[in-house]
């Protein structure tokens, strides 16, 4: 979708995205994969070149993904040094949760009817194998539910048990629930956000 934009050449059209980008604000939406994560990557890496100090708003809207293209946009969330301030529009479920809930404390924004939702790492589709092949999916699993549990527990400042008990069924959290447990710090509305709260 493209809007027009006034100039001293005239009106030309501009994609809206590079619009919205051009306001230091990036969008995770959709499924999290690889190209995804790096399209994302990529983003933000302009913006931080452009100027290293001004905030950036990253709007999540994703029912969560794959895990290593999840923790790839984890990891470079915590090391950014742009102020990076976090927004639920929706949705943020799964891996997405784990990524709105690694924003700096005080910049972590929901929409009244935004919805989390944590689970434990799921068993993908179409595993055959042996019993030496199954096992090491098994341990992996298990591996990469402590590594989220353990982001979790970090950004929440729960622990983990509380943690555990939370992931194990799947469990959805509603605005002021996911503040209260620790995944969020306020609620917002679309004025918050276009003023960047």
């Amino acid at each position: 979708m493209n809007i027009q934009t006034k100039s001293s050449n005239g009106i030309t059209l501009v994609p809206i995205e590079s619009r919205l980008l051009s306001e230091r604000k990036v969008f995770l939406e959709g499924e999290i994969k690889e190209d995804g994560a790096m399209e994302f990557i990529r983003k933000l890496m302009c913006l931080a070149q452009e100027d290293a100090e001004a905030p950036v708003s990253i709007l999540i809207n994703s029912p969560g993904g794959q895990i290593n293209s999840g923790l790839l946009i984890y990891d470079v969330i915590q090391s950014c040094q742009v102020p990076l301030k976090m927004y639920c529009l929706g949705k943020a479920y799964s891996m997405a949760a784990v990524i709105f809930a690694s924003g700096r404390q005080g910049s972590r924004y929901l929409f009244p009817n935004s919805e989390l939702m944590l689970h434990e790492p799921l068993l993908g589709n179409g595993i055959a194998g042996n019993s030496s092949s199954i096992q090491m999916v098994s341990e992996s699993l298990l591996e990469a539910r402590d590594k989220m549990n353990r982001i979790l527990e970090k950004h929440t400042g729960k622990s983990g048990e509380e943690v555990g008990r939370a992931v194990k069924g799947g469990r959805y959290f509603q605005a002021e629930e996911a503040i209260r447990f620790g995944l969020a710090d306020h609620m917002a509305g679309f004025s918050d956000l276009m003023a960047g709260a």
